[in-house]
């Protein structure tokens, strides 16, 4: 699955054939297709669990007790599936077509719809439910354009020009995770986070990238990664 990622990324999903992913890996092209029936399944995999996460944060940020909440939640949940993503996304760009089959194409038009309901608000006239749809447009290209800047930097900046574009100061939420001692960097990380680590290592995210996104230093990242 990493090796097809990557792959699909770099050269684009229908200019990767079955025997170049089997390569990465060093395995035959026949024991790749005992593990997957077609090319279409590896994309299957590929896509859902980021179809998964954004409905699943978009169904929680419906919960918040406030509109602001709710249009909060939505930003923050929207952008950090997309940055976790990141290489997912950057192939479904890079093959517009792929966007436009079904069942994918019904789910990514779902969620969107679903986050511009949340960003504008109930009740909203036309003038923000158009200044919500250029949020969230404004959402998911910059994880494409600059996806090799660190993804802690390029989330402060993507969430600050939502800021800019509702023109009210809409302070982030605190994203819940413990930190170290007087704190600083954090000792450690949840199983959750460490398998989330070590999927983005896998995926060949730089380490000071990974350690910058769960707030701990190089050296324990470069432990987590190891171990």
């Amino acid at each position: 699955m990493t090796a097809a990622r990557t792959l699909f990324a770099a050269r684009g999903y229908r200019a990767t054939p079955m025997q170049a992913i089997a390569d990465e890996v060093g395995i035959t092209k026949a024991a790749l297709y005992y593990h997957f029936d077609s090319k279409d399944a590896i994309l299957h995999q590929l896509t859902v669990p980021l179809l998964d996460e954004l409905e699943a944060v978009l169904a929680a940020a419906e919960s918040a007790p406030s509109p602001a909440e709710v249009r909060w939640r939505a930003i923050e949940g929207y952008v950090d599936v997309h940055l976790d993503h990141r290489h997912t996304l950057t192939m479904l760009v890079r093959d517009m077509t792929l966007l436009v089959q079904a069942p994918i194409a019904d789910r990514f038009r779902a969620a969107i719809a679903l986050a511009n309901e949340l960003v504008a608000g109930p009740g909203s006239g036309i003038e923000k439910r158009v200044r919500a749809a250029q949020v969230v447009a404004g959402l998911a290209d910059p994880v494409v354009l600059f996806r090799d800047e660190p993804a802690e930097v390029l989330r402060r900046l993507i969430l600050d020009g939502a800021r800019a574009l509702l023109g009210a100061p809409v302070e982030p939420r605190p994203r819940g995770r413990a930190r170290g001692r007087n704190g600083g960097r954090r000792a450690k990380l949840s199983a959750e986070e460490v398998g989330q680590a070590r999927t983005l290592g896998a995926d060949g995210v730089r380490v000071e990238e990974i350690a910058a996104r769960f707030e701990v230093s190089r050296a324990t990242m470069y432990r987590i990664l190891k171990n």
